[in-house]
């Protein structure tokens, strides 16, 4: 397993952006794919983009492509995520995740989570 700490939500107007960063502990980082889920109130929690381990491949929800980067730093162990024109639909606890097994963080079953981040947009 990997010990995962996300930072960087807050609040932000719509059209706005935020940058979360999930910073990582051990030395097998880089064999982990890195992604993030988050969970809006009330509803179910949703994959929104993944990296693979050496971060060449990269995946993202439908709603959220052109308008999210997720990209890593390996040499940080750090994996980040850009968000860029934010809609209040995007508001959400958003949630680091870590498997090697990068389908995984895809279909919600990861083996690491981080504590969660709270991203909150406004109109």
């Amino acid at each position: 397993q990997v010990t995962l700490v996300e930072s960087g939500g807050g609040l932000v107007q719509a059209g706005g952006s935020l940058r979360l960063s999930c910073a990582a502990s051990g030395r097998t980082f880089s064999s982990y794919a890195i992604g993030w889920i988050r969970q809006a109130p009330g509803k179910e929690r949703e994959f929104v983009a993944v990296t693979s381990r050496g971060g060449g491949s990269t995946y993202y929800e439908d709603s959220v492509k052109g308008r999210f980067t997720i990209s890593r730093d390996n040499a940080k162990n750090t994996v980040y995520l850009q968000m860029n024109s934010l809609k209040p639909e995007d508001t959400a606890v958003y949630y680091c995740a870590g498997d090697q097994v990068l389908h995984n963080i895809v279909v919600l079953i990861p083996g690491s989570w981080g504590q969660g981040t709270q991203v909150t947009v406004s109109s």
